[in-house]
């Protein structure tokens, strides 16, 4: 099993301004983590999610998302601590603007001493998002990942800057748990926000030389390029679609990608062997699997049956 670890929240988008002193709001439940772990299990692989859950009505609402979706919920804290919530209307100009309501927050809360131990089903670890950047819950998955022994260890940064502005900040814990991480996927945009001008390959490469095994780096429509430390490189292009929105694709990548890699049974020893085809049918399958996730409004993630049309090897 693979276990998701990071945040679960609400966003409230911005629907109407009935009158000045009345709002409607849409609520969809959502976090990186949260929208993989759920990814993971439509496409048929073991997940389970870690972080905390609020006792409020918006906390048990995400439980009961979890529990209908099949998310393994051993590894999850409950607390009376609020859960985040994140609020998109658009400013005077019509420009999207965000709020982030997450000080003392359920998933932001997580503390060192809140870390399970990990027992012998789980056999993966992915972290990503702002649960990496925020403490005290960035230093409590830093402590995970030190204890998880030779698990395979997947990164997805996911920069949210709206909750953490400094980039600065970002880069010290991306590169802090470098050593530990066997695989890494950032998208072209948070690799411009962190190292502005930095090559996708000169990123790989340095990331390779700290241990990382493999790096993926989509570059939205345009191309999905894939480095490994046995000199593989190759590159795809997705698959053009009539785009609803994209929210959620890249969780969709994320949850493909661990399917794809847990399936194998052993994912490092699956990157050691992996051929430029191989790695090449992985990016397509991923790829394809997002694209069928930007046809549909919000992070509504496909299910196994959703991508027959993919072909697998």
């Amino acid at each position: 099993m693979f276990l998701i670890c990071g945040e679960a929240l609400f966003d409230l988008f911005l629907e109407a301004e009935t009158s000045p002193a009345a709002m409607d709001f849409a609520a969809r439940a959502g976090g990186s983590p949260f929208n993989v772990a759920i990814g993971m299990r439509r496409l048929t692989a073991e997940a389970g999610l870690m972080t905390a859950l609020s006792t409020d009505m918006m906390g048990a609402r995400l439980a009961a998302i979890l529990e209908a979706e099949g998310v393994n919920g051993d590894y999850l804290l409950r607390t009376d601590r609020m859960t985040t919530l994140s609020v998109v209307g658009r400013d005077t100009d019509g420009v999207p603007a965000y709020s982030f309501y997450s000080a003392g927050s359920a998933d932001t809360g997580v503390q060192i001493a809140d870390v399970p131990d990990l027992g012998p089903e789980v056999t993966g670890v992915h972290l990503g998002s702002y649960s990496i950047a925020v403490p005290p819950v960035a230093d409590a998955l830093a402590a995970l990942v030190e204890r998880a022994g030779d698990r395979f260890i997947s990164l997805d940064p996911n920069v949210r800057p709206t909750v953490e502005p400094d980039m600065a900040v970002w880069r010290e814990r991306v590169e802090a748990l470098l050593a530990d991480v066997d695989l890494l996927k950032i998208s072209s945009e948070d690799l411009e926000m962190l190292y502005p001008g930095m090559a996708p390959g000169v990123f790989a490469l340095r990331c390779m030389e700290q241990g990382v095994e493999m790096v993926i780096v989509p570059d939205g429509g345009a191309a999905v390029h894939a480095w490994t430390t046995t000199g593989i490189e190759a590159s795809v292009t997705p698959p053009r679609v009539d785009v609803v929105d994209t929210v959620g694709a890249g969780d969709t990548f994320q949850a493909a990608l661990l399917y794809r890699l847990a399936a194998t049974g052993d994912p490092y020893a699956a990157i050691a062997k992996m051929t430029v085809a191989e790695v090449t049918d992985i990016l397509h399958f991923c790829a394809g699997a997002a694209a069928v996730t930007c046809t549909r409004r919000g992070a509504d993630l496909p299910r196994l049956s959703d991508l027959s049309h993919l072909q697998e090897l």
